[in-house]
């Protein structure tokens, strides 16, 4: 963005999670040869120490009230700087910020807000330690760099980037900046995906051989934000009308790729193919539900598609099927499923089956209560009940703040986790749990998706954004 101010109908990229345009710019796929650097690599990057971090947020709008409530009550935290496009929402934000910090050490905080580049400033004055920022997809990698280039390690919501280019300049300034750059996907705190994760690692499930995952969610309503121009349909619905891939890949393939170990040691993804169905549903859902002058009714659908299913191979010759609707009426889902040679863990409901004889080596209590009185579990038959599984395989994260997680909540805790590990590791000094190069990998399924979609299925091969250094990265260093 240039320094140039602009009024509120000129801008496209608006921040606080909220927009005015319809037009979105098409980014490209190209791979651009620039391959990381081994002296500077960040897979595994420890920051030095910090007792107290100060805190900015960029974006106040409805996904940033969670960050701000975690952020806020968590120990050795400042927030010093809060920025929306929208003064409203920052003023909603110190408010919330502190009653939730319930002391002192918050009171400092400035609020910034009316250009879109306003949230330079904060961070030339602020000076922060972490940037969190909390604005529509296409804003994400910029306001990252500019976060970085201004001494700060910075969060992002997802996705991380939109396009490969964005996801090489992150990685360059990252690098040479020496920051913490971490997409924020907070899926991977689930209770279920840490407890898939840890069957995993402890090899319940065998060999990993399959994945499915998926967003699908209903949010064809958030089309009424058009209307009056602000919140997240009023950007969002740009994307759905304008282009044709996987849009939002990385809630449902951000756990099924650490259960696979992905770009850590163990594996990586290779290719990419992927189709669209044809898009109806938003056309047909605006016709019914909104005015006939509605400008919702006077965009053209076609060029995206209402179903996008792509299929990852990676190095190992495993597969991952990844499917991403936003429009279509039927329940929310990310699938959730990983499957081994020794069985199949699933979310949607929460579901797993198992082969195992007796004396194969699970625990006794839950053999037991997977078999009964039979010397082999049946994995024609899904358990539902999961309850001795978290008897016997709770994530030792889940365990040690479960609690706390529960108290604060953020879709079920996962938030609260996520949040809480960010601040803990960047206060004691150990590697995030998600590094840069994962949220780059996970977020490249949009940009390859649109290119396999426009050349009919054609594969797409992922960029190694390690340089070949995931071959040494260290699995994720939670598990205990």
């Amino acid at each position: 963005m240039s320094g140039t101010k602009r009024s509120r109908r000129d801008f496209l990229k608006t921040i606080g999670g909220v927009g005015t345009g319809l037009a979105v710019a098409q980014l490209g796929a190209a791979a651009l040869p620039l391959p990381s650097n081994s002296a500077t690599y960040l897979g595994g990057f420890i920051a030095p120490k910090l007792d107290l971090i100060k805190i900015a947020i960029i974006g106040c709008g409805s996904r940033s009230g969670t960050h701000q409530n975690h952020l806020s009550s968590f120990e050795g935290t400042e927030i010093v700087g809060l920025c929306d496009l929208y003064p409203d929402l920052t003023e909603k934000a110190k408010a919330r910020v502190l009653r939730q910090g319930k002391g002192e050490r918050h009171l400092g905080v400035k609020l910034y807000s009316g250009d879109p580049d306003i949230y330079k400033t904060m961070l030339a004055e602020t000076k922060p330690d972490l940037v969190y920022v909390v604005t529509p997809w296409a804003t994400h990698a910029a306001m990252c760099i500019d976060a970085m280039k201004a001494g700060a390690h910075v969060c992002s919501e997802v996705p991380l980037t939109t396009s490969l280019e964005e996801s090489w300049k992150l990685i360059e300034t990252a690098e040479r900046t020496q920051k913490h750059c971490m997409m924020l996907e907070n899926v991977n705190y689930g209770r279920e995906e840490l407890l898939y994760l840890n069957l995993c690692r402890q090899g319940v499930l065998g060999e990993l051989l399959h994945g499915e995952a998926a967003y699908i969610h209903d949010l064809r309503g958030q089309m009424r934000h058009v209307e009056r121009g602000r919140g997240t349909g009023s950007w969002r619905t740009a994307h759905w009308a304008q282009e044709n891939g996987n849009l939002y890949p990385t809630h449902g393939l951000g756990p099924v790729a650490q259960y696979m170990n992905i770009a850590r040691t163990e594996d990586n993804f290779r290719r990419l193919v992927s189709f669209s169905s044809p898009a109806r549903n938003h056309e047909l859902y605006a016709k019914k539900h909104l005015k006939a002058d509605s400008p919702v009714n006077q965009i053209n659908f076609s060029a995206g598609g209402d179903m996008n299913t792509s299929v990852i191979k990676t190095m190992l010759g495993r597969t991952i099927m990844v499917q991403w609707d936003e429009s279509s009426p039927r329940p929310y889902s990310r699938l959730n499923l990983i499957q081994g040679t020794k069985g199949t863990a699933a979310g949607f409901p929460n579901r797993i089956a198992l082969d195992y004889g007796k004396g194969d080596g699970l625990p006794e209590a839950l053999f037991s209560a997977l078999a009964g009185k039979k010397n082999h579990t049946n994995s024609h038959h899904w358990h539902n009940n999961l309850a001795a599984f978290y008897a016997a395989y709770e994530h030792p994260l889940y365990t040690r703040v479960g609690a706390m997680a529960r108290k604060l909540g953020g879709h079920g805790g996962m938030d609260a986790i996520m949040n809480f590990r960010v601040i803990e590791c960047i206060r004691t000094g150990q590697p995030l749990d998600q590094n840069l190069y994962e949220g780059c990998l996970w977020s490249a399924v949009t940009p390859l998706s649109r290119k396999s979609v426009a050349e009919d299925g054609m594969p797409q091969d992922f960029p190694d954004f390690t340089g070949g250094n995931w071959k040494t990265t260290a699995p994720l260093g939670i598990i205990g």
